[in-house]
């Protein structure tokens, strides 16, 4: 005994490929449509320019705070925030752009860290980082 036909049985299983034909078709135009052809209409000879090198990239001041309050800038011990001062307003009349990364040790108390933060903006530092380790 058949349970259905051999017809409906055919019609379901074929797949209508018209629509996925449509949609071909759409993005085809779309894709001839939106894709813009070279300019090569005019025969113009253009101006020649230099090729400008870049800046090298600025050097970045590291400031170390070690767990005893002990200061560094560049591998250099600083005796205490007024000194930093001093030093840190002498290298921005060097460079406007200074750019400063704070490096604390991990067992250093926040109100060390916050002091070396108010030293860098008394000294007007534009930019300011906090170096950290990222997680395992």
């Amino acid at each position: 005994m058949k349970k259905c036909s051999h017809s409906v049985h055919h019609s379901v299983t074929e797949l209508n490929i018209t629509p996925l034909l449509d949609l071909a078709f759409v993005l085809l135009v779309i894709f001839i449509i939106t894709t813009i052809p070279p300019v090569k209409d005019l025969d113009l000879k253009l101006p020649k320019a230099y090729k400008q090198l870049k800046d090298p990239p600025r050097k970045a001041n590291y400031i170390s705070v070690q767990s005893d309050g002990s200061l560094y800038l560049n591998k250099k011990q600083v005796a205490d925030a007024n000194e930093m001062l001093q030093t840190l307003i002498s290298l921005r009349t060097d460079d406007p752009d200074l750019a400063v990364i704070i490096r604390g040790d991990s067992h250093t108390k926040y109100k060390q860290i916050r002091a070396v933060l108010d030293v860098c903006q008394q000294a007007n530092v534009p930019k300011v980082d906090l170096a950290t380790e990222p997680l395992k």
